[in-house]
């Protein structure tokens, strides 16, 4: 009898620490970011990079740090930009802990813009990841994005210009066994974003929306805020 008390009050435990770390996917997170993009002079290298902070909330329960630079390649007569990249990502657990999780990360991807009729910018971004997760064995990912860019009050996206901004993207695990029998799925995420954005100046954008993130366990929503930067 007793072993048996000592097993439910074990498993017990064990589904009440669960429950506590679980994603509330009904609370609204907030997404902080920065992005910014370079040519050296006139050449065909420079550099583009993002560095964002993330919240399970709207700003006490960090989800994740992400810090991301790259050298960027556009080959003559193209507007096709090569990067290759490094990203460090700090991830916390969701509710009151605060232990976290590093991972390092190279990845290399094409940007390829593309214009349809006057107002509608459309960007596709292939990516492919390489990632050391700790605690995990090697992974990768790759990643596709569709953004969408509309001009309201304008054609092109200068200062004092308003417009609507869209992107879908699709995250695919190249590994679904990483390590000491843990599983995951080979589809790993999916994001849609629907926001404003505002030219503050021909090279730099204000842009605020609402994301919703969904893997195979939870669906939740996420507001953004980011400022966009070429100099």
């Amino acid at each position: 009898m007793k072993k048996v008390l000592l097993i439910c009050v074990v498993m017990s435990l064990a589904i009440s620490s669960r429950a506590q770390t679980e994603v509330d996917d009904s609370q609204l997170g907030a997404w902080f970011m920065y992005f910014f993009n370079k040519k050296f002079g006139d050449s065909q290298f420079g550099i583009q990079g993002d560095y964002q902070f993330r919240y399970w909330n709207m700003g006490s329960d960090l989800e994740q740090i992400l810090l991301r630079t790259g050298f960027t390649y556009t080959p003559k007569n193209t507007n096709v930009m090569f990067t290759l990249g490094y990203a460090f990502i700090s991830s916390g657990e969701f509710g009151e802990g605060d232990a976290t999780t590093p991972e390092n990360r190279i990845y290399q991807e094409a940007l390829l813009p593309q214009k349809l009729g006057n107002r509608v910018y459309l960007t596709h971004r292939f990516r492919y990841e390489q990632r050391w997760v700790q605690n995990q064995d090697f992974r990768t990912r790759y990643r596709y994005n569709l953004f969408i860019n509309v001009p309201i009050n304008g054609t092109e996206l200068r200062k004092n210009v308003l417009y609507a901004a869209l992107y879908n993207e699709i995250f695919i695990n190249g590994q679904t066994d990483i390590g000491d029998g843990r599983m995951v799925e080979r589809f790993d995420r999916n994001r849609t974003y629907l926001g404003l954005g505002f030219g503050l100046r021909d090279n730099l954008r204000l842009q605020a929306g609402w994301m919703n993130q969904t893997t195979s366990q939870w669906s939740k929503g996420q507001t953004q805020l980011s400022l966009h930067h070429s100099f």
